[in-house]
């Protein structure tokens, strides 16, 4: 079977479907409107796919803490002093086994019409992501739609307990939750006692305003008083989660982005992950992750098929894209991850992030192509981008409670602008697209196209060019980074350039290169898979290889060692037949 690299598009339905032009600050549903699973048709995402995608993360889908009342549906109000912005959190979840009713048309028929929408994604020809959040729950939680037999997250606790090993919940025994936000008054208070732990780890009775004081820490078996575990007998809130990985892999759930997997005991994934393959073996598991230290722990001991590169790759072309660091830094990022690169998944944008057109980042969109290209390219691993990042979606409104933070928000009811021109009223065509827009989208489907037509990038070998090019007078080696990917008889010279001016560059490729790769030095027609230019090329250790790489730009060269082969025959018997002659 033909390994495929995941190219991920994380949409928000919430925001992404959301065709309201005249949203308000602060708004109701009503005032603003929410996207519905329904309009995320079978042409949006065979234009998604179209884009190179391969994978879709439906971004808070479940059911979670929000202000709309939707007591008439029989389903628990919250109460809006615990809820973050109109619309709340898609990570503070009140019930694992429900579909978010802002999304859907009927509400009665949620669950049906999330079915169909995982019908038409795989019918796309792409595969469904869902978000699992394992750590916390919104504070109060209730499932009106669970199966027979499972009971609410706490139903059981003894909370007079701080911990108690088959407790869901941490508890701070006789105290009331006094946070520092607002809780209001008389029958519309937020009241609760004994108060329970927050979800960020914070086990006080007052979380600060900036803590995640919406949600509530489960408890995996730790006694955070003493650091002692309690794995045997297996936990409660064990069962219970995998109790509901299962329930959404049976509706057609092809992987889970699995939150804070960290703030969670890398024994429960040990456990749970092989559990959930046994019955559903084609099921992924992408770990969200912000410790280097603990990458290797959470793939080979975890069980986790690709995990989140924040704090390394990511971090590192931020800091190039806005500040002084060298673009040589790249190196020391796959060499952090040497011998796991095939399970590392890399970004610029999701929606913890500002976004890349933001003035908080690079404040133009069109800069994109050297980070991009690394990181589409840099590994085998997984690649992510987020709705609207292909069309330099800026981020710069201030929608509610998140303010103008160079973010879109996951708090609010909005729409974005971007995407409503792309999808032009259902057709989802860019028509009405301005043509800087389309140009960008159209560069980064031939970029996130490359990840699964090049055999080289989806699966090859990998060669950094750096260390034979730091006294090179063509090539700065703080503005540009090179490499090499082959596989079978096709090679790939990339390179990025990381400033405003052009660079002309001739790039070393060592012997060391060609020795590794079992590489043909030679000179022949290649091909510049980004901008489809021809041209011939010397590809050999004597002689550098030469280039032009346009202001914040990227080039792709393929070599084919079988066309390299048949021409030189050629040019023998054309030789031959002169020399005869």
């Amino acid at each position: 079977m033909e390994k495929v690299k995941p190219v991920i598009y994380q949409m928000f339905p919430r925001i992404f479907a959301n065709r309201n032009e005249n949203c308000v600050p602060n708004g109701t549903i009503e005032e603003n409107g929410s996207g519905k699973m329904n309009d995320i048709t079978l042409r949006v995402l065979e234009s998604i796919r179209g884009l190179g995608a391969t994978h879709v993360w439906y971004t808070g889908v479940i059911e979670h803490a929000q202000k709309t009342d939707y007591s008439a549906y029989g389903i628990t109000p919250d109460n809006p002093h615990i809820v973050k912005g109109n619309a709340g959190s898609p990570y503070a979840i009140k019930d694992y086994y429900d579909i978010d009713p802002d999304i859907a048309c009927n509400i009665h028929d949620r669950m049906t019409e999330f079915e169909s929408l995982v019908e038409r994604t795989h019918r796309a020809g792409l595969k469904v992501v869902i978000d699992f959040v394992p750590n916390h729950t919104a504070r109060h939680y209730h499932s009106d739609a669970a199966p027979a037999g499972i009971k609410d997250f706490g139903a059981d606790d003894d909370t007079t307990l701080y911990f108690g090993p088959n407790n869901n919940y941490y508890y701070i025994p006789r105290q009331l939750f006094v946070p520092t936000i607002d809780l209001g008054e008389g029958n519309d208070a937020y009241i609760e006692f004994p108060a329970k732990a927050t979800g960020n780890d914070c086990f006080s009775a007052s979380p600060g305003k900036d803590d995640w004081y919406e949600t509530v820490k489960l408890n995996y078996g730790i006694d955070y008083g003493d650091r002692s575990t309690h794995f045997v007998p297996i936990p409660d809130t064990w069962f219970k989660m995998l109790n509901i990985l299962r329930f959404w892999a049976s509706k057609g759930v092809d992987a889970f982005r699995c939150d804070m997997v960290f703030m969670v005991p890398l024994e429960f994934w040990e456990w749970a992950i092989p559990n959930v393959k046994e019955r559903y073996p084609h099921v992924q598991f992408i770990a969200e992750i912000y410790d280097v230290s603990l990458y290797r722990d959470f793939i080979f001991k975890g069980g986790f098929d690709y995990l989140y590169d924040k704090v390394n790759l990511y971090d590192t072309l931020r800091a190039i894209q806005t500040s002084t660091t060298s673009a040589a830094r790249i190196t020391n990022c796959w060499q952090t991850i040497e011998g796991i690169g095939d399970h590392i998944l890399n970004f610029l944008e999701n929606h913890d992030e500002q976004r890349f057109a933001s003035q908080q980042y690079a404040a133009d969109p069109m800069k994109v192509f050297p980070s991009l290209a690394v990181s589409a390219f840099l590994g085998t691993g997984a690649m992510m981008i987020y709705y609207g990042q292909e069309l330099g979606e800026p981020g710069n409104e201030a929608e509610g409670f998140s303010g103008n933070d160079g973010r879109t928000t996951i708090f609010d009811y909005w729409s974005l602008s971007t995407i409503r021109r792309w999808l032009n009223g259902g057709k989802a065509d860019g028509g009405l697209l301005s043509p800087r827009e389309l140009s960008l989208r159209n560069k980064y489907g031939i970029i996130l196209n490359l990840c699964n037509s090049e055999r080289a990038i989806t699966e090859g070998r990998f060669f950094d060019l750096m260390y034979v090019n730091y006294d090179n007078d063509t090539f700065n080696p703080h503005r540009q980074y090179a490499f090499l990917r082959s596989y079978a008889d096709e090679t790939l010279l990339i390179a990025v350039n990381f400033s405003d001016k052009a660079a002309h560059a001739r790039i070393n490729i060592p012997r060391h290169a060609f020795d590794t790769l079992d590489l043909k030095p030679s000179t022949a027609m290649a091909t510049e898979l980004i901008s489809g230019a021809h041209a011939l090329k010397q590809f050999s250790p004597d002689t550098p290889f030469e280039t032009t790489i346009g202001p914040w730009d990227a080039v792709v060269w393929k070599i084919n060692d079988r066309n390299i082969e048949k021409k030189s025959k050629k040019t023998a018997v054309k030789t031959k037949q002169q020399r005869k002659k």
